[in-house]
Order: structure tokens, then C-alpha cells, then sequence
């Protein structure tokens, strides 16, 4: 596999490549982790509480030598470190357990030195927030393409373990923006803000929170309503194909990893098949799902299902995947593809050795599938790609 395998568990090297693939500095990395090898080889979750200490350590220091840049007027400097200081939180507080000590305070930490990261280096996202129509609220972040007048955008959605800090850092926005079109990166229910600090369950519905994102881009100027295409990373394989097959108002749709039948993988997953995404993966997926125990989980995750619901995407439809995904079977994207039967182009990418890209999500090597769905959203929503 080419997946960097510091540890000897998959979880931990997950982190590891997420960090990796996120600006983290190898050095550093490798600082992190060199005192916390042998409490890998525990499993998973018995290491935790550790995993967090060295990294938060490593968090600790860049705030302190961003501070002194801040004291020489060395605002660039100070975003740059302010960047890494505040994944490397977010990496760390992804792998505790819910109710975990430190993981609220850790979370809200890593939120603050974002955001000063963001004044600092002047970096084109702006935290806004829309309204759900139920008196609760999504947060996000809007990358503005560069130009005049209404551009295209995507609405980019968290897998099950991800925030939108995440998908900032994955690089689409940016490769978007530079083909002429905006990202919406989008903390929906039972994930980042939603779950964290509005206790947002998961909505296997998911358009009913995107077509919310679509009513706030139809009030922004530089938005244009006509050109609203939608992607999701990891557990957002389900939730962007089933939103753009039942919000008619996007245009243009993909998926960066094929959760087609996302119920099933949870069978597997109880008999041990496949990779988890995170430590103390059913005590997440209960937080995440609001659920009290096994039996409503598993009740509660009945519709993460798109099988009978694809034939509703109308539009363009991209469908991409690792040929060595570790959590959710390649077989996934071929059934997507397959039942794209009303998409006027659809499309099925299968990363495999030649180029990278195999592990989950691109886990080893984000940027052919950054790439890949960004020309496809400029092609299909009338961006660039010279």
C-alpha cells in the first residue's frame, strides 16, 4: 500500500496521512510521534490521551514562535505556523473519544487559531453561517473564486469524521478557485460545529441541509444560482450523490470516495471487515447519529443507502474512488456508476498505482482527486482549466 505507515495500526497512520496531506511539516510529524510508537501497538484507542499530548505539544510550541513573529510584524510568518498549530489540534482532538478530558477545550482552541490564522494571512475564506429554517445554524467557509460578477460554486460536505477546516485544507478550494470557482465548505449535521457545539445529529437526508446551503448561495452576489454543484469527501460519497439527486437546483455533482451503501459497511463493520476512520469508532457513530446504543444506530443509519435513489441525478455526475480503499469497497463506485442511468454524463474514476490516490479518499496522495474533481466541476460548471 502507499499509505506512510508510521504505526502499527491503520487508524493511527489515517491521522498521520491526514496531517500529512493537510500542510502538515514532516519533521514535526515525526516529532509528534517518535514518544507515542510503542502506545500504538495497544490498538487504536488505548493510546489516545498520549496521541493528543505530543501533538498538542508540537501545537503549543508553533503558537508560542507565531507570537513572536506577531511581535515583528511577521503576519504571513505567524499564519503560516498558526495554520499547523491549529491541524495539528484538530488532528488530535479527532482521535479521542466523545466526552474524551481536553477534547471540548482542545476543539475550541484549534477553532480560535484558525480563525486568527485566517485575519493573519489574509486567506480567502469567510466563516459564515447558514440558517437550517429550524432556528439552528450550519457553519462554513466560502472561497471566493477570483473576478467579477457571479461565479460558479461547489458546496463541499464533511465525511463522518471530518470539519470543514479539513476540507479547507484538502486543497479543493483552492484548486477550484483557481479554475474560476467558489467552494462552500460546509460543517453539516454530525459533524465539526454542527455536532460539536449544537449537538446536530446526522441527517442521512442530506438534502435538507444542502438545499438550505443552495438558498443562502441564491442570496449571495458573486454567487451564481444557475451554476450550484456539489461534492463530499469520505461519508460524503452518500450524503452529495443523494442530495444531487433529490435537490434539482445543482447542476453538476461528484464524489470524492463511493459510500453508496454506507448501512451495509456498517454490517461489516461489525464482523470486523474493512478499516475504522477513527478510535472508539462506535462510540463516535452513536455521538454522531444521536443514538443511545447499537440497535438505534442501526435504525437511525437505515436510509445511508443509495441503492433505487441515484436514478434521480439528472445532471452531470462524477464517481471517484481508490482502487485500495482499506474502509469501503471499490465495488461501491461501480454500483454508483451503474445507477447514474438519468445523468446526461456520467463519469466512474478508479485511482489506481500508475498515478496515486489509492488509499481512501486519496489518503496517500490527495492530489490527482483534487484535481480530477475540480476540472470536472470547471468543465460542468463553466470554470477554466488552463
Amino acid at each position: 500500500m502507499a499509505l506512510f505507515e508510521y504505526f502499527p495500526n491503520y487508524i493511527w497512520n489515517l491521522s498521520v496521512a491526514i496531517a500529512l496531506e493537510s500542510g502538515g511539516r514532516i519533521g514535526e510529524i515525526v516529532d509528534m510521534c517518535q514518544p507515542i510508537k510503542d502506545a500504538a501497538a495497544s490498538g487504536a484507542d488505548a493510546g489516545t490521551p498520549q496521541f493528543m499530548a505530543q501533538w498538542v505539544r508540537v501545537a503549543d510550541t508553533l503558537v508560542s514562535l507565531a507570537d513572536e513573529d506577531i511581535a515583528k510584524g511577521r503576519a504571513i510568518s505567524a499564519s503560516e505556523k498558526l495554520e499547523r498549530a491549529a491541524l495539528y489540534l484538530l488532528v488530535a482532538e479527532r482521535m479521542q473519544g466523545h466526552g474524551s478530558p481536553g477534547r471540548e477545550e482542545t476543539y475550541a482552541r484549534a477553532l480560535s487559531i484558525f480563525a486568527q490564522s485566517t485575519d493573519l494571512g489574509k486567506i480567502n475564506r469567510e466563516r459564515v453561517e447558514i440558517p437550517l429554517g429550524d432556528g439552528s445554524m450550519m457553519s462554513a467557509l466560502y472561497t471566493r473564486a477570483p473576478g467579477e460578477g457571479p461565479r460558479p460554486v461547489v458546496v463541499y460536505c464533511n465525511g463522518l469524521d471530518s470539519c470543514k477546516e479539513l476540507l479547507y485544507w484538502s486543497r479543493l478550494p483552492e484548486a477550484l478557485a483557481r479554475r474560476g470557482v467558489s467552494t462552500l465548505c460546509v460543517d453539516q449535521p454530525g459533524t465539526g460545529e454542527a455536532l460539536r457545539l449544537h449537538n446536530l445529529p446526522v441527517d442521512p437526508h442530506s438534502e435538507n441541509w444542502a438545499s438550505k446551503a443552495v438558498d443562502w448561495l441564491e442570496t449571495q452576489p458573486d454567487a451564481d444560482p444557475k451554476r450550484i454543484g456539489m461534492t463530499g469527501i469520505s461519508l460524503g460519497g452518500h450524503f452529495a450523490p443523494r442530495a444531487v439527486a433529490f435537490e434539482p437546483r445543482f447542476a453538476s455533482g461528484a464524489c470524492w470516495g463511493a459510500n453508496h451503501n454506507w448501512r451495509e459497511v456498517q454490517d461489516k463493520r461489525i464482523r470486523r471487515e474493512g478499516e475504522n476512520p477513527v478510535p472508539h469508532y462506535w462510540a463516535h457513530v452513536f455521538w454522531a447519529f444521536g443514538a443511545t446504543d447499537m440497535e438505534d444506530f442501526l435504525a437511525k443509519s437505515e436510509d445511508m443507502n443509495l441503492n433505487g435513489r441515484m436514478d434521480g441525478v439528472r445532471v452531470p455526475f462524477l464517481v471517484t474512488h481508490g482502487a485500495h480503499d482499506r474502509q469501503i469497497s471499490v465495488q461501491y463506485a461501480h454500483d454508483c456508476y451503474a445507477q447514474l442511468v438519468n445523468s446526461p454524463r456520467r463519469e466512474l474514476k478508479i485511482f489506481t498505482e500508475r498515478e496515486g490516490g489509492v488509499e481512501h479518499v486519496g489518503a496517500d496522495n490527495m492530489s490527482y482527486g483534487r484535481d480530477y474533481i475540480a476540472d470536472w466541476f470547471a468543465e460542468t460548471l463553466g470554470g477554466h482549466t488552463d
